[in-house]
């Protein structure tokens, strides 16, 4: 337990700084409301309608798309930074193409993705 103690104690002092500073910014900090300050604020214009407007499923859609082949960079980058480890056969132990053929199917499987998303007009902003 005794190696937990400096834990503790750090996380004590940021809360405790944490907490300081956000009230000191409340005392010591100008208090000049006004009716312009409370406006929400879009683009310098006056906000028209509700907040609570609903999105199209179109925008859902392109977010999913935009997460979901964002995700390759996520499997491509540490297999791009082993590469040569890989073909050497240091990290798996034997020497051979098969971390190149794997990455290929890979991106011949995104390929084909990103052809159905494009032939489904999914990267469309009409």
């Amino acid at each position: 337990m005794e190696g937990y103690i400096s834990l503790f104690v750090l996380i004590a002092i940021a809360l405790g700084l944490g907490i300081l500073l956000g009230n000191l910014s409340k005392l010591f900090g100008p208090l000049k409301p006004n009716a312009k300050k409370v406006l929400t604020y879009e683009s310098g214009m006056d906000p028209v309608g509700s907040a609570h407007e609903r999105f199209s499923v179109k925008f859902y859609l392109v977010a999913m798309l935009f997460i979901l082949f964002d995700i390759e960079v996520v499997f491509m980058y540490p297999w791009a930074v082993q590469y040569k480890q890989l073909l050497d056969g240091s990290l798996l132990g034997v020497p051979s193409l098969f971390p190149l053929i794997e990455m290929m199917v890979f991106v011949v499987i995104l390929f084909v993705g990103y052809i159905y998303v494009y032939k489904k007009g999914g990267l469309k902003w009409t």
